[in-house]
């Protein structure tokens, strides 16, 4: 029997003999919740306990997520404390900054002589499609996993992971290098569709850099069309870089705020 207090809420029985504390004891512990493990969430792209591999590819790709937004603020300190044409090339090589590629095509434009210039595209390219790679590995691991995973952040990266998935439906392959040119889809959801369909890496890897030269040396080709305008813009940006550079910072704690919300929210 319960006691009642003079509120009549009930309150926990007294054990009278040691017996009954052991017994009360493990009644508690039965009627308690099991505890989930971390990898037993929802927005998991796996199912079940995950396997090496898996927890490789999930810190990856988490590491990858932490640098984008930790490199967010050196892009706009290289560009206002390295001279011309320095921090195009350092520029191209740390981000495969499309700034850089129209600064050097300006450049050649108004006279200057870049015989380098191939370089920086090459170095553009590479440095862009550096982590690719783990997407694909992410397709070839957990499937349409990883595009629920992704379409669950929000409404706006459900509807345009839908629209990725549909390119890659129709186009498979050549997606890999149509989505380079195609506006706020996620390029990431085309490389785990194409992973998850078996696509070999070597492949991937080509059409990814076969874009990425096209689509920097794109960029390099509208600075050298549009010549000294182009020029004084970069130099405005160099100009305001500190500005840029605090900005960036700003937006790194706000990315990172946002994201600690979303995950520490309950699913329901």
């Amino acid at each position: 029997m319960y006691d009642v207090t003079a509120a009549d809420e009930p309150t926990r029985p007294t054990p009278v003999s040691r017996e009954d504390a052991e017994r009360m004891a493990e009644d508690a512990v039965a009627q308690e919740p099991p505890t989930k493990e971390w990898w037993d969430d929802p927005r998991m792209p796996w199912k079940g306990k995950p396997r090496r591999a898996d927890i490789w590819c999930i810190g990856l790709i988490i590491a990858t997520g932490a640098y984008g937004m930790l490199t967010i603020p050196v892009r706009p300190w290289i560009l206002g404390n390295f001279g011309v044409p320095a921090r195009d090339y350092i520029l191209a090589c740390f981000s495969g900054s499309n700034i850089a590629m129209v600064d050097i095509g300006a450049l050649m434009r108004v006279g200057e002589h870049h015989p380098l210039w191939w370089a920086a595209v090459i170095a553009a390219s590479l440095t862009s499609i550096k982590f690719d790679w783990l997407w694909w590995w992410a397709g070839r691991l957990w499937g349409r996993g990883v595009i629920d995973m992704i379409a669950s952040r929000s409404k706006w990266a459900a509807r345009t992971a839908y629209y990725a998935e549909s390119i890659a439906r129709r186009f498979g392959g050549p997606a890999v290098f149509l989505v380079w040119f195609i506006p706020l889809l996620p390029s990431s959801i085309v490389y785990a569709f194409v992973g998850d369909a078996r696509m070999s890496l070597r492949r991937f890897l080509f059409i990814d850099f076969l874009a990425g030269i096209v689509y920097r040396g794109l960029w390099m080709y509208a600075g050298y069309q549009m010549g000294e305008p182009a020029k004084d813009l970069v130099n405005q940006l160099a100009k305001y870089s500190l500005y840029l550079t605090v900005a960036g910072v700003i937006v790194v704690f706000i990315g990172v705020f946002r994201q600690q919300r979303r995950y520490s929210s309950p699913q329901r």
